[in-house]
């Protein structure tokens, strides 16, 4: 049996119960950080707090060399664990087919994710939101200006009058510093500024955490900002119903008359 669960946004007790259970009831535990992680704790607390021993993997380890975790849940149960839900913004759909084709029995454990956590925070509708984004670091793409991934993905949502959830860019042990680099909310709205200048943003901060934090600006304003420790991600707003647009003013501080009300 492969279990994937997901541990949610923050720390070693974001799990769901279920998650929990599943973990501690596994034999062997398996975890990848490389697609988002979770600032609150460290794998050594998470591995006290569950009393489980886990086996951190690189990106390589779990696409492409993922025979051992295969080869141990032909016979164990085995927990493959991701921060956010296991299945959003990830490939570990791939590993799980794999799975099926040696005829390993598979189970999904859901965790809380950064979009519906960033729903519940701005006071967005979750069915209001288009497609999401990644806005990359410069060196990353190494294109002039913004992606086009970026640039098309807000202005399709904008045209349909839907919000757009920007992920910021991520990179564990990245090769140019061998260590974690995580876009902060003000470099993500300097770099959307060079398009967007006047364009509304919303900055929702350590989502999960006892502190998150939820402030509404111009992206030229969010530029000049300290949103604190990570992680972060940005939305741009779409058409606003009326109470959305309160929710807005109300909980991220957005100025009524710079949002799209409809």
């Amino acid at each position: 049996m492969l279990t994937f669960i997901g541990l949610g946004l923050y720390d070693e007790r974001s799990i769901t119960v279920e998650g929990q259970r599943a973990l501690r009831d596994a034999n062997r535990a398996y975890a990848e950080f490389y697609t988002s992680e979770l600032i609150g704790t460290s794998v050594a607390d998470l591995e006290s707090h569950h009393d489980v021993d886990i086996e951190v993997r690189d990106r390589a380890g779990v696409e492409q060399r993922p025979e051992d975790i295969l080869d141990a849940a032909e016979d164990e149960d085995v927990a493959f664990l991701t921060a956010g839900d296991t299945m959003i913004s990830t490939t570990h759909v791939d590993l799980r087919l794999r799975a099926h084709e040696r005829g390993i029995e598979t189970r999904v454990v859901h965790g809380i994710t950064a979009q519906t956590a960033t729903s519940s925070l701005t006071g967005l509708q979750n069915y209001r939101f288009g497609k999401a984004t990644t806005l990359p670091f410069p060196y990353a793409h190494g294109a002039d200006g913004l992606p086009a991934s970026v640039t098309e993905t807000i202005d399709d949502n904008r045209a349909d009058g839907l919000h757009t959830v920007v992920y910021l860019d991520i990179k564990i042990g990245h090769d140019r510093t061998d260590a974690d680099e995580y876009m902060t909310a003000d470099i993500g709205a300097e770099l959307l500024a060079e398009e967007y200048p006047d364009l509304v943003g919303v900055v929702v901060a350590r989502a999960g955490s006892p502190d998150p934090l939820v402030e509404a600006g111009t992206m030229t304003d969010l530029a000049d900002r300290d949103f604190g420790d990570p992680l972060h991600l940005l939305v741009v707003p779409g058409d606003c119903h009326l109470l959305e647009a309160d929710a807005l003013v109300e909980l991220a501080g957005a100025d009524r008359d710079t949002l799209d009300i409809v």
